[in-house]
């Protein structure tokens, strides 16, 4: 079976394919959807498969997910006061144009690197 190394000989760490991986070990959003981080520890073992083949290309990429401990795991931190308002000044930030300094509703792509009104692509739009 590809990419079955529960010993980690050929890849260095145990390595799983996809679905066939022990109980005990998660993802860090399997983690985070229990309510728990990493804590620090190191990567247990791995996760590979064969992702989609990009536009033009003959070789499919090759990804990896990382799995830890869940017994190792600590609860996630809480929000306190503090990460909360430096939160919102971050979102702030990136819904604020450097060009215009017009704060919107929603956050400015980083493609265009400012609003679309200054960028010209709603002036293209109506042309």
């Amino acid at each position: 079976m590809k990419f079955y190394d529960p010993d980690g000989t050929k890849y260095g760490i145990p390595t799983y394919p996809r679905k066939l991986a022990p109980d005990g070990l998660a993802t860090r959003r399997q983690l985070r959807a229990r309510g728990l981080r990493p804590n620090g520890q190191d990567v247990a073992a791995q996760i590979l498969w064969y992702g989609r083949r990009p536009p033009g290309s003959r070789t499919r990429l090759l990804r990896v997910a990382y799995l830890y401990r869940i017994d190792l795991a600590a609860p996630v931190r809480p929000m306190t006061p503090g990460r909360c308002r430096a939160v919102a000044a971050m979102m702030r930030a990136r819904r604020t144009c450097p060009d215009c300094q017009v704060t919107y509703d929603y956050v400015i792509p980083t493609s265009l690197g400012c609003c679309p009104g200054c960028a010209g692509y709603l002036v293209a739009l109506a042309a």
